[in-house]
């Protein structure tokens, strides 16, 4: 994992620290009835680089009765975006809605593409670019959320408030991984009256990985405190969950072989997607939800597992998205 040298400008120095509130819930003291409320996408996110594809598999971790799956989001033909965190915002009180960041995030992203067109010839490339945009693009729709909370949140010192993870596939350079952090300050204006100001995010590239360091699986989790073992680490371990399914199949072996050798962009997408599917269906908490994507330079982004079709909320904003917007609904299997 690195920082990217070309944001350094901009960036906080990223720390990881555990700390959340299973329902993100800010309220003014002084009207004990006004409160904002964020339902949080929780669980894991496994990306697998194999031989001409991007895995991108997710699992829920159900710490409440409204948490909800981290679900791919199509940013573009070939790029899929995971927001991690609080994401459908809501106040109890007047029953609105203030945002579903995870529905807005492609038209966020492309609004950003076409307001800044400049940031190419200043940040040197296209790559600097599409990401800033997209992390612009977010830190101004969370900012405009965050300005809803008046009490004080109880988020632990330096914890992310949220992430979005992006893996695509750039052309001309090939396959990456991101991880964007978002954290935040309060300040106390008055007794019970606090202001919220969300930090501009940090940009940590995770694929590809730095020269000499192994391919294999790349994994992100929130809440960091509730973050189970990396499929890795129980592969290392000789989990028993795991070894079931190791031992089930020769082609699941030499999987795990050459996920555990760094050796991932030799494995076939076939091979590794029924590797993968096995092993979070044996790792996951009962009755969670899963979802599967894959990106391929050639054909873009696709469904392996849909995500269940979510009863939608009287509370649930409407969003302008284009028609021609891009979808992962292509009738994957």
């Amino acid at each position: 994992m690195r920082v990217c040298r070309r944001f350094l400008p901009i960036l906080l120095v990223p720390i990881f620290c555990a700390g959340f509130i299973p329902r993100l819930a800010a309220q003014d003291n002084s009207t004990p009835t006004d409160e904002t409320v964020a339902n949080l996408a929780a669980g894991r996110v496994v990306i697998a680089v194999v031989k001409n594809a991007i895995l991108v598999a997710t699992v829920e971790n159900p710490i409440e009765v409204e948490t909800r799956p981290p679900t791919p989001v199509e940013l573009a033909s070939t790029r899929l975006g995971i927001l991690l965190g609080p994401v459908f915002w809501w106040s109890p009180t007047s029953k609105v809605a203030l945002a579903s960041l995870d529905q807005e995030l492609p038209r966020l992203h492309s609004h950003l593409i076409a307001a800044v067109p400049h940031l190419q010839a200043e940040q040197g490339g296209e790559e600097a670019t599409d990401m800033e945009s997209i992390g612009q693009g977010l830190l101004e729709r969370l900012t405009d959320v965050a300005q809803n909370l008046h009490g004080k949140v109880d988020v632990a010192e330096n914890g992310p408030l949220l992430q979005l993870v992006v893996a695509d596939y750039l052309p001309g350079y090939g396959p990456e991984v991101w991880q964007l952090d978002y954290k935040m300050k309060q300040q106390q204006e008055q007794s019970g009256y606090w202001t919220t100001r969300v930090l501009r995010p940090a940009y940590l590239q995770f694929w590809p990985p730095e020269k000499g360091h192994p391919h294999t699986l790349v994994e992100f989790a929130y809440p960091p405190d509730h973050a189970p073992e990396p499929l890795l680490e129980l592969l290392r371990q000789n989990d028993p969950r795991l070894t079931k399914v190791v031992s089930s199949d020769p082609k699941m072996a030499q999987v795990a072989s050459q996920l555990l050798g760094g050796e991932s962009n030799r494995i076939s997408a076939a091979d590794a997607t029924q590797f993968l599917r096995a092993a979070l269906d044996a790792t996951a908490p009962p009755s969670a939800r899963e979802t599967m994507a894959i990106i391929t330079e050639d054909k873009g982004c696709d469904w392996i597992l849909a995500p269940p079709t979510e009863p939608k909320s009287s509370l649930e904003p409407e969003t302008d998205r284009p028609a021609d917007a891009p979808s992962l609904l292509k009738g994957g299997p």
